[in-house]
């Protein structure tokens, strides 16, 4: 599966590396070389790195505490202590080296400073009381994602993901329901052969 980077931030993007948490979960980052990938996919971080295991262990634990914590602000209750912990720790690492040039910004650093980063990240959306954290509306999506929507009407975490598959399924479950309907008569009776035998 290709990674969605549709959550407004990239603490809340990793988060979302694990679809379906309620159901059956489906883990994106299944091996260092995934979390590598997905490092190179987001714009806000270092074009590559490197990823050991430990480094990869590490950035497990800082995607579950990230996740736990958007979760406790969508049902507006207490943060964890654990997961908070393990992300105010991550915050406090090197952060990537920014430079700008004719050519654009270029962000450098390793994946400590890659932690680092999403740790702070996930700290400013978290920690500002007026960023609108929801969960996607499609009942098997688990994503959080931030929601800049003029009047927060945002609904899904993205279109082409959810958003459209949604608007399928409902267009899909119209047209059943008006072939059922055409089928049936007055009554409930099918409205095949029901002309009158009267003269015309």
């Amino acid at each position: 599966m290709n990674f969605a980077f549709v959550s407004g931030n990239p603490a809340l993007d990793l988060a979302g590396t694990v679809v379906s948490r309620r159901d059956e979960p489906v883990d994106l980052l299944a091996a260092p070389a995934d979390l590598e990938r997905w490092v190179a996919e987001c714009d806000e971080l270092p074009d590559r790195v490197t990823a050991d295991f430990a480094a990869f262990e590490s950035a497990l634990s800082l995607r579950e505490a990230i996740y736990r914590l958007a979760l406790d602000r969508v049902l507006d209750r207490p943060f964890d202590p654990g997961s908070l912990k393990i992300v105010n720790d991550t915050a406090t690492g090197p952060v990537p080296v920014i430079k700008l040039s004719d050519a654009g910004l270029h962000i450098a650093g390793d994946l400590l400073a890659v932690l680092t980063h999403t740790a702070r990240s996930g700290i400013s959306v978290l920690a500002d009381p007026h960023a609108c954290l929801k969960e996607c509306g499609r009942t098997d999506c688990t994503r959080i994602y931030l929601d800049r929507s003029r009047g927060a009407r945002r609904t899904w975490c993205g279109m082409d993901e959810c958003g459209n598959r949604v608007k399928a399924a409902a267009y899909r479950a119209r047209r059943r329901a008006s072939t059922t309907a055409e089928g049936r008569g007055p009554g409930g009776t099918t409205g095949r052969g029901g002309g009158s035998s009267g003269p015309h």
